[in-house]
C-alpha cells in the first residue's frame, strides 16, 4: 500500500534572525510558543517543544511508520535527531542574547526499539555543566504513555560568542 505524507514549513533563516535578538530562553519559548514558526526538522520529524526552563527542554514526537527502517523499525536516526535537538535546546536556553552554540559530540544508547505502537515519546535534556565555553548535557528518551527508557543521550556543546 502507497501512503502519502504532505509537509508544510517556513523559511528558517527569518527565524534564526529574530533569535538572534533574544537569550535563548526567549527564543525557545518563542518557538514552543508559536510566535516563531518551528525549525523543517521538527516539522519533517514531527515532534516539537513541550517544557522549557533555564538549563532544560522537553521535547515529545509521534514517530510513525515514515520513521521506519528496512528492518521494520523507527530508524536510529528518529531518536538521534529528537535527543540531539532536546540536548542542544537544553544548552540554548543558557545563552545570553547573540552567543550560540554547536553540538561537539554526541552520544546515543538505543535501549529499545521504537515502533509506530510505541506512541509518542518524550526526550528531556538538562544541562550538567555550562562553562564559558564548553555546556555538557544528558537526556532520557522515554515512551510517554509507559514511561520506559527507550534511549539514552549526552552531548558536549561549544558556546559561540556573538
Amino acid at each position: 500500500m502507497t501512503r502519502t505524507r504532505t509537509l508544510t514549513w517556513q523559511d528558517p533563516l527569518p527565524s534564526a534572525l529574530a533569535g538572534r535578538g533574544m537569550s535563548g530562553l526567549e527564543y525557545m519559548n518563542a518557538i514552543r510558543d508559536g510566535d516563531v514558526p518551528p525549525p523543517p526538522i521538527a516539522v519533517t520529524m514531527n515532534f516539537g517543544i513541550v517544557e522549557l526552563e533555564q538549563g532544560r527542554a522537553v521535547f515529545e514526537g509521534e514517530p510513525g511508520e515514515e520513521h521506519y527502517n528496512p528492518i521494520g523499525v523507527v530508524h536510529g536516526g528518529y531518536a538521534s535527531t529528537l535527543l540531539d535537538s532536546a540536548l542542544g535546546c537544553a544548552v540554548h536556553t543558557t545563552l545570553p542574547e547573540g552567543v550560540g552554540y554547536t553540538s561537539q559530540t554526541l552520544e546515543i544508547k538505543f535501549l529499545r526499539p521504537i515502533t509506530r505502537d510505541t506512541g509518542p515519546v518524550r526526550a528531556e535534556a538538562e544541562v550538567v555543566h555550562r562553562g564559558r565555553r564548553q555546556a555538557t548535557v544528558d537526556a532520557r528518551l522515554t515512551a510517554a504513555e509507559t514511561g520506559k527508557l527507550l534511549a539514552t543521550g549526552t552531548s558536549t556543546c561549544l558556546i559561540l560568542d556573538g
